[in-house]
């Protein structure tokens, strides 16, 4: 039998204290379920309101694309009109969203937005290491 892997609260927290104290500016974080759907968040105090939107649209398309991470997902549909035209409305092709892996498997994903892209989805690499989960290779 093939046991249930799934991102918890206590994990989803720890991502979000992690990027909160590597943070060198407001974001917001966003942690999702492998559905999506959100575990835990926040909008750090002086984040700009869009923030939460973006973090939480990376989460979600790290957890339900094809793809481990927001980058490799730009990079796949990149100059392809017809990829683009395929995707899932809500996808978001900015830096920043990273899925998480426990045991091999995908446990859901974070979001995080606020400064550069390249610093956004570090944040979300650290975060998940922090947690104790994989990150993708």
């Amino acid at each position: 039998m093939m046991r249930l892997v799934q991102m918890t609260h206590d994990q989803a927290l720890t991502i979000i204290t992690s990027v909160l104290e590597a943070a060198s500016g407001p974001v917001s974080v966003v942690v999702v379920d492998t559905h999506g759907e959100v575990v835990a968040s926040i909008a750090m105090t002086g984040a700009a309101r869009d923030t939460y939107l973006n973090a939480r649209r990376k989460a979600y398309t790290a957890a339900r694309s094809d793809a481990f991470t927001t980058r490799q997902l730009a990079e796949k549909a990149a100059g392809s009109a017809t990829e683009l035209a395929s995707f899932d409305p809500e996808f978001s092709f900015f830096l920043g969203g990273v899925a998480a892996f426990g045991d091999g498997r995908r446990v859901g994903a974070v979001g995080v937005s606020g400064l550069a892209g390249e610093v956004d989805e570090e944040l979300a690499f650290a975060g998940i290491r922090a947690a104790g989960l994989d990150v993708p290779s």
